[in-house]
């Protein structure tokens, strides 16, 4: 519902999930991030995490908040989405992330705001909580990932033989033998090559097996090895992630499971796959366990992805459930 500039009386939107505003802000360092809110003016103050690193929002993200409820906020980060430059990695680190959810949470005038994020949208609002728990308001997570090389080491080196060997097969042999001992380490050297002839495999490769790891039920488990050298457009997500996991996620070794006493007092609920491969349950229960007051709901028979059956709806309902206890306790 939005005012009607004559009468002062509310009127029905013909698309309530429509953004109320759109904009490029600028954060510094050359970076513009590009912004939208949806839902109502007045309403529960939210902001939404994308994924990757280097994903960006999609126009159904909008659609986890109710806007008769919420007033939410969606934005790509820095380098991704609609955000300028594309593809930018120069000062784009975690705390740079932090420092533009403040200048955005700052520019709606917001005093507290819900976080909700998956993967690692995940990392950034713990990271981002930990160091502002005070301007959270409540946490809804989807598929915890804690930013460490070990997580990625158990997906790539422990899950996918196990469940995939075949897969790990290929995904190895886009390496030169002499590196195969180390994969992530040639993998991430190799995607931040400037050669195209040397990231553009490994980049294709990276994200391809990541995806097969994603799903529930992957609709391809090889790699196309013919086609990976081939020519043509490349995904984006792989060159942000190389840069980030090869730099921990630029943060201390084990910082946000070790701080997550810092979340104590703020409401939270995890959603998670229970055959999540890439960020699987024991995560979030070792989070959950040191995070007084969140609660973790699985859902069995699906995987990683928002899309695996029944991962968008406890998202949603989780995130109204959240906001109900908002409601309930205005000062919490």
């Amino acid at each position: 519902m939005a005012p009607d500039a004559g009468t002062g009386r509310a009127t029905r939107r013909s698309d309530p999930f429509a953004p109320l505003t759109s904009e490029l802000i600028p954060v510094g360092d050359g970076h513009d991030i590009h912004v939208e809110s949806v839902g109502r003016e007045g309403g529960i103050p939210a902001v939404y995490l994308h994924g990757g690193p280097g994903s960006g929002c999609q126009p159904d993200h909008r659609r986890l908040f109710d806007p008769e409820r919420f007033h939410a906020v969606l934005f790509d980060q820095r380098g991704c989405g609609r955000s300028r430059p594309k593809g930018g990695r120069e000062h784009n680190t975690t705390p740079h992330l932090i420092a533009d959810m403040e200048t955005i949470r700052e520019r709606f005038g917001f005093t507290r705001w819900m976080l909700v994020g998956g993967s690692w949208g995940a990392t950034l609002a713990l990271a981002y909580a930990q160091a502002h728990p005070e301007r959270v308001s409540g946490i809804v997570l989807r598929a915890t990932f804690l930013g460490t090389r070990q997580e990625l080491e158990a997906a790539f080196l422990q899950s996918l033989p196990r469940f995939y060997p075949v897969l790990h097969e290929d995904f190895l042999a886009v390496l030169p033998p002499e590196e195969r001992a180390q994969p992530h380490e040639a993998y991430f050297r190799r995607i931040l090559d400037p050669d195209v002839a040397v990231h553009g495999p490994a980049a294709r490769a990276w994200h391809d097996t990541e995806r097969a790891l994603s799903e529930h039920r992957p609709s391809r488990v090889r790699l196309d090895l013919a086609s990976l050298k081939a020519p043509g457009s490349l995904p984006s997500t792989p060159f942000m992630e190389a840069h980030y996991f090869a730099n921990d996620c630029f943060m201390q070794p084990n910082q946000l499971i070790d701080n997550a006493g810092r979340l104590a007092g703020i409401p939270g609920i995890i959603v998670q796959g229970r055959y999540d491969l890439l960020c699987p349950p024991a995560t979030s229960h070792a989070l959950a366990a040191r995070w007084p007051g969140c609660e973790v709901r699985v859902i069995d028979g699906a995987g990683h992805i928002l899309y695996d059956p029944g991962i968008r709806d406890a998202v949603m309902r989780a995130t109204a459930d959240i906001a109900s206890k908002l409601n309930q306790n205005p000062s919490a």
